[in-house]
């Protein structure tokens, strides 16, 4: 029998599926990693376990399944009925029991993959909309689910680290978070970003009629967890107090 296929006939789409995809797997084997005991410890985000963390990202899939079923059918299906929907879905699945709440995540994972697997190549731009209201093409869905696993691997807090994550994933991410500061109109630091392993990049967060803005320079991935409200190591900046990094999310 034939295996069944991707029906992407974009390159730069199918670079990004295989993106998300191994996000996935990292995710999944630093879930793997840990004993069931250690489900119930702290993750890195305050105020969640790690049963929090891992109902969050095996809801967030079926929520963006839902938004591949509407690409894929024309029939409205939004990510969740109700704002109150995701919390309430976070709070019960952190309740399932060590073996539910791996079934949970690895049959999300499934069902996700199974539906980016089989949806037709036009279908990709069909126009969904997001849980904060943004419309954009079904091919979203597949930057906002490698966005939750790479982070939120990170986040259980079991040895994942920034380095891990792709070069492709930290240079889309990063000047992404700037620039959503930006658009929301955020009081930003009078702050460069230099990453020391980028020729000649640099992410610029104050207005350009400022004179002599702190410069932050450090390794690409530490600037992105600076950015993203996260643990950072290896990052030097020329004031003597380290600005703090507005919210992102």
């Amino acid at each position: 029998m034939t295996a069944r296929t991707d029906n992407v006939t974009d390159p730069a789409l199918a670079a990004q599926l295989l993106l998300a995809r191994r996000g996935t797997a990292y995710f999944s084997r630093k879930l793997n990693e840990l004993s069931d005991p250690e489900l119930s410890g702290p993750s890195l985000l305050d105020g969640w376990t790690r049963r929090h963390l891992i109902a969050h990202v095996g809801y967030n899939a079926r929520a963006l399944t839902r938004l591949t079923e509407w690409a894929a059918t024309g029939v409205e299906t939004p990510m969740y009925a109700s704002p109150q929907q995701r919390n309430e879905e976070i709070n019960f699945g952190a309740t399932l029991s060590p073996v539910a709440l791996r079934h949970l995540s690895e049959h999300a994972i499934v069902h996700l993959n199974v539906e980016w697997r089989d949806l037709p190549a036009e279908a990709w731009q069909a126009q969904v909309k997001t849980a904060q209201g943004r419309i954009v093409p079904a091919s979203e869905t597949v930057w906002m689910r490698a966005r939750e696993v790479w982070l939120h691997a990170i986040d259980l807090g079991n040895g994942g680290s920034m380095n891990d994550l792709p070069n492709e994933f930290v240079d889309r991410l990063t000047p992404e978070i700037v620039a959503l500061w930006k658009a929301r109109g955020d009081t930003v630091p009078n702050l460069v970003l230099r990453p020391t392993d980028r020729d000649g990049l640099e992410y610029r967060l104050d207005d350009a009629t400022l004179q002599q803005p702190a410069v932050l320079r450090g390794p690409a991935a530490q600037l992105l967890a600076w950015a993203s409200g996260r643990p950072w190591d290896g990052l030097e900046c020329d004031r003597e107090v380290t600005p703090v990094a507005p919210r992102w999310l």
